[in-house]
């Protein structure tokens, strides 16, 4: 009878060990990995819109979730805050949940402004920096502001036009104004953040980390502003979409340091197809279906880059861009091979023919991104013969 009780307390001691060990490894990995899976899709409907804000570059992107919560991300150029705002009348918002600002330049947020005017908007969200101005645009709008200063200090001279040197970052502080006035929550996106849209839809914030990038860290190319975009990711079921607004090389290779789920079925490309974006690694690991290139036909850099097209192909992505095809919806509930896209119209160009750069977009060439896009690039007989 002894040895009965002694054999029955070892088991029970070895039961116990058992039960601890898996609450010890329940706690600290299966706990963890639960807490990061999204929720299960309610089988409503998520749409993405790429709004089409060409022919210059520039990035807008709307989403609409299966609870009726939505999303703008970026808002185009100062001239296409109307085209933003016909996007969303046309969809019958007249509110954002969030307004996501991916970085301080104009083809992002330039036609923020207008968007604040026309709906409520009840969250922004950005990445707390202001526009990084060059040295020598600085010395050019002092020079430019002392000079309109003696010019109306004469009684009888005309008060002088602003030049376009004065007003570099005007799209930026009428960004910071309109959304005082909106009196919508702010907040600076913070790495592992998630936005609940509800019906199952969830957006995680990825990027950027501290310590933030500047300038003598882009010696390899590429813009620190762009870097230290906001991405993020975003989830409904089966279906997710890595939003990358302008990062470079250097966010995507800082992202694959960390231990995250990056892998997505649809990838909207960094920085509008630029060279300096969209690394082999970082493709690699993303294992994109589908990519979204976001770009005007009178960008002057050479978006989307040749180089980054091919790599794509290489990765068997199916490739869409705005450029070409407008506007390009997407519509999922969240199921395997549920999701459909549809664009604004056909083209017979060739999806795959990068364009020609007249400039670097890179801090080390001296890049500029406040109002320079103009007309449409001219194309040399050789090259529109290339791209034949």
């Amino acid at each position: 009878m002894g040895r009965a009780k002694r054999g029955c307390g070892c088991v029970i001691a070895l039961l116990l060990v058992v039960a601890g060990a898996g609450v010890y490894v329940g706690k600290k990995y299966v706990l963890p990995w639960w807490r990061t899976q999204p929720p299960p899709a309610s089988g409503g409907e998520l749409t993405v819109r790429i709004l089409d804000v060409g022919p210059i570059n520039g990035d807008a992107l709307l989403i609409s979730s299966p609870a009726g919560k939505t999303v703008l991300i970026d808002a185009g150029d100062t001239t296409k805050g109307k085209a933003v705002v016909e996007a969303l009348k046309r969809n019958n918002i007249q509110q954002l949940d969030y307004f996501i600002a991916t970085h301080p330049h104009p083809d992002h947020i330039g036609g923020a402004a207008e968007v604040f005017k026309a709906v409520k908007v009840l969250n922004v969200i950005d990445n707390g920096q202001p526009p990084s101005v060059p040295a020598e645009l600085i010395a050019a709008t002092s020079k430019a502001k002392s000079s309109v200063a003696k010019k109306q200090a004469k009684p009888e001279a005309k008060p002088a036009k602003p030049t376009k040197g004065s007003t570099l970052t005007k799209f930026y502080d009428d960004y910071k104004a309109a959304v005082t006035s909106s009196g919508a929550h702010y907040e600076t996106a913070r790495p592992g953040t998630k936005y609940d849209l509800g019906g199952g839809a969830l957006l995680l914030v990825l990027a950027p980390s501290e310590p933030l990038f500047t300038k003598d860290k882009m010696s390899t190319g590429g813009n620190e502003a762009n870097a230290n975009s906001i991405v993020a990711r975003l989830d409904y079921g089966s279906f997710s979409m890595l939003l990358t607004g302008d990062a470079e090389e250097q966010t995507e290779h800082r992202l694959l340091t960390k231990e995250l789920d990056l892998q997505s079925k649809v990838i909207k490309i960094a920085h509008h197809g630029s060279k300096y974006a969209s690394s082999g690694d970082f493709l690699n690991r993303v294992k994109p279906e589908i990519a979204i290139v976001s770009c005007g036909a009178w960008n002057r850099y050479g978006h989307p880059s040749q180089a980054v097209l091919d790599r794509l192909k290489a990765a068997n992505v199916k490739l869409y861009r705005t450029d070409m095809q407008g506007e390009i919806t997407i519509t999922t509930r969240g199921k395997d091979g549920d999701m459909t896209i549809k664009t604004a119209k056909e083209t017979t160009d060739d999806l795959w023919a990068g364009r020609t750069a007249q400039k670097d977009d890179s801090s080390r060439s001296g890049f500029i991104a406040y109002g320079d896009f103009g007309p449409p690039p001219r194309q040399t007989k050789k090259a529109a013969d290339e791209r034949r």
